[in-house]
């Protein structure tokens, strides 16, 4: 486990033209009113004020709907109806083929080989066609380009995009709402989307929380990215040892990593046996069904609990844990809470 804190040098983006500002995040949260469901926080049975936002009970199961729906519902209805396309790992695929479903556009998915079965299944339901693709950031964007290159379609990037970035950001407006006295707010960290949004809108409404972006220690790009002040790339043979399949990324978006420079306070890095103990523990002591990406945040606040030194880890407070999605395969579940004997 490593925590790192925010650099001295990075930028503040208070008092500057935001890309993704308070009014996109309003304009968001008006658009997808009608379709999103506004999760609640849920007081967990755990030591202090500690509340999570289950995006698990988001349609298609993770908070890319969010984004997904946000994007569809900007774009002009000439443009919309030539049909979208995305590369996902699954959630966004998901919620990308939901959204379009509900616009009643054809939707495209690219979803790499060693996405789970489970995500694929679903996005199949939601009547997406498919195309898999190999392991690696650059084939999963070059075989989407092929696509809109073909049919005149729209690429809805999976997380670095400000409407993306805004409609993730509606899950920090209901969080300001709901818990005006909110202490800290701790995010998994894939490509950044989810907690750029949430960043910018905790920053922008309720300044003073500090926002903790958690990633496992097998696919830490963007710990390592924030601890040096530049964007790293990791190797997708890499990122993809992780069983937080959600968090793969090989790097952060480059308009989310400026967000996160200026408004997340510090990371926390998790072992693959913290993941897996704290999808248990959801289910067990919560119940509550959570992918290990969702679990994340859970395992990144034990270990922020039992940091050493320095400055105290966490604000007193409250602290929210955002649940990233719940999309899990019943027979890993059943696996990690009852694993088999050694």
């Amino acid at each position: 486990m490593a925590v790192l804190s925010r650099p001295s040098e990075a930028k503040s983006w208070y008092g500057k033209t935001m890309t993704v500002s308070l009014n996109n995040l309003h304009l968001a949260a008006a658009r997808i009113e009608s379709a999103a469901i506004w999760t609640p926080l849920v007081r967990l049975p755990l030591e202090g004020e500690v509340y999570a936002k289950p995006e698990s009970l988001q349609r298609t199961g993770s908070f890319k709907f969010r984004g997904a729906y946000n994007f569809l519902a900007a774009l002009p209805p000439e443009v919309r109806a030539r049909g979208v396309v995305a590369h996902s790992s699954g959630n966004h695929a998901q919620a990308v083929a939901r959204a379009a479903r509900i616009f009643g556009v054809p939707a495209t998915l690219v979803i790499p080989e060693g996405a789970p079965e489970v995500k694929v299944r679903k996005t199949t339901e939601q009547g997406g066609e498919i195309l898999r693709c190999k392991n690696t950031r650059r084939d999963r964007a070059r075989v989407a380009a092929e696509v809109v290159a073909a049919t005149g379609r729209t690429l809805i990037p999976p997380f670095d995009h400000p409407l993306i970035v805004a409609g993730q950001g509606t899950a920090g407006l209901e969080i300001a709402e709901d818990l005006p006295g909110v202490a800290n707010a701790i995010v998994c960290v894939g490509g950044g989307g989810l907690i750029a949004g949430v960043a910018t809108a905790l920053a922008l409404t309720r300044p003073g929380v500090r926002v903790i972006g958690v990633e496992p220690e097998l696919a830490a790009d963007a710990a390592e990215s924030f601890e040096r002040g530049e964007l790293v790339e990791w190797p997708a043979e890499a990122v993809t040892r992780t069983l937080a399949d959600g968090v793969r990324t090989q790097r952060v978006g480059e308009l989310n990593f400026e967000i996160i420079r200026g408004f997340v306070d510090r990371f926390v890095t998790v072992s693959e046996a913290a993941i897996r103990e704290a999808t248990a523990w959801y289910a067990l002591e919560a119940g509550l069904a959570v992918e290990p990406t969702g679990a994340l945040t859970l395992a990144g606040y034990w270990a922020l609990r039992s940091a050493d030194g320095g400055s105290p880890a966490l604000k007193p407070g409250p602290t929210v844990l955002l649940i990233s999605g719940g999309n899990i395969d019943p027979t890993l579940l059943a696996e990690i809470v009852h694993p088999p004997p050694e």
